[in-house]
């Protein structure tokens, strides 16, 4: 990436292929799928080369992303680690990563929807769910629709129970004026005020390397991807409508999260009913996943692997 008298090197072209290479070493393969007339799918999922029809089916896990980067920068080490006892499928979300549609619908629900309509393309009838942040609206929706095909949902970080209010005191806490500036950055500037709310820690980034992260992870799709934070339905006014889900529940939170905090979570816990519990790391904020990596897989893993209630 010449020019600019910044760095010549991609960093984030080249981490990108570091992920790419690693899920694919996991026994995964980046596809795509129409799942209707408008919609196309892109999902890393088991590599159709690698099947083996004699061996025990492994349990199907579905892992959604939430909004910003696409889905395997957020669940690379879960891909390695779920992938060798589970057959793990991660979807881009509709107007992130090569997923893409003429449909007008922009909600979460939509969203919900098309995963569903992956799985069901694939022919996996039944399947736990693990959502992000985003990915946990989605999630939530796809545990409440379909009962009878995801057995256990994992929502983590994720206020479903996300009041207008909230997203007001988001906005102070980021500093910034729009919700756009901070899920949809544009500069350094703007990049690393998402890295200050979204991480624990955070060490100095020159301002060249975020503007190659910004340009590598943010620059396609932006008016679709603002239409779909338009399009959301959670957390419109300051009413909670969410009902209790009929599937074992874990939810996990980062003890530090900023974007959705803690009080959210405890909340969220009551509102899904008994089978919900509530799992909290410390030491991590908004991305669990990827500050603590080793305690968020051990925590999903027993409880997926454990006995439903």
């Amino acid at each position: 990436m010449p020019g600019g008298g910044g760095s010549c090197v991609s960093i984030a072209s080249l981490y990108g292929c570091f992920i790419r290479r690693s899920l694919a070493g996991a026994g995964l393969s980046s596809q795509t799928i129409d799942i209707d007339d408008e919609t196309t799918v892109q999902f890393w999922g088991p590599n159709p080369r690698l099947s083996n029809p004699s061996a025990t089916p492994k349990p199907p896990l579905v892992l959604i992303h939430g909004f910003g980067p696409d889905a395997q920068w957020q669940w690379r080490p879960q891909a390695v680690f779920f992938a060798r006892d589970f057959a793990v499928y991660i979807p881009s979300l509709v107007f992130f990563g090569k997923s893409t549609t003429k449909s007008m619908e922009r909600s979460e629900v939509f969203q919900a929807v098309s995963v569903a309509k992956v799985m069901e393309k694939l022919g996996v009838e039944k399947y736990s769910v693990v959502g992000t942040s985003y990915g946990g609206f989605v999630a939530y929706h796809m545990a409440a629709m379909w009962p009878e095909r995801v057995e256990k949902v994992v929502i983590a970080s994720s206020g479903v129970n996300m009041r207008l209010i909230d997203n007001v005191e988001f906005l102070k806490r980021a500093n910034v004026e729009t919700i756009e500036e901070v899920m949809l950055p544009r500069t350094a500037a703007q990049m690393r005020a998402l890295l200050g709310v979204a991480m624990f820690r955070t060490t100095y980034v020159p301002d060249f390397f975020l503007k190659d992260f910004v340009h590598v992870l943010y620059s396609e799709n932006r008016k679709e991807k603002m239409e779909l934070l338009v399009g959301l339905k959670i957390g419109k006014d300051n009413t909670v409508s969410i009902s209790p889900l009929q599937q074992d529940a874990l939810i996990v939170w980062g003890e530090n999260d900023q974007v959705f905090l803690l009080e959210k979570a405890i909340e969220l816990k009551e509102l899904l009913g008994e089978k919900a519990r509530l799992k909290v790391i410390k030491k991590a904020s908004h991305l669990p996943q990827l500050e603590q990596p080793a305690q968020f897989n051990s925590i999903v893993n027993t409880f997926l692997s454990g006995p439903s209630s």
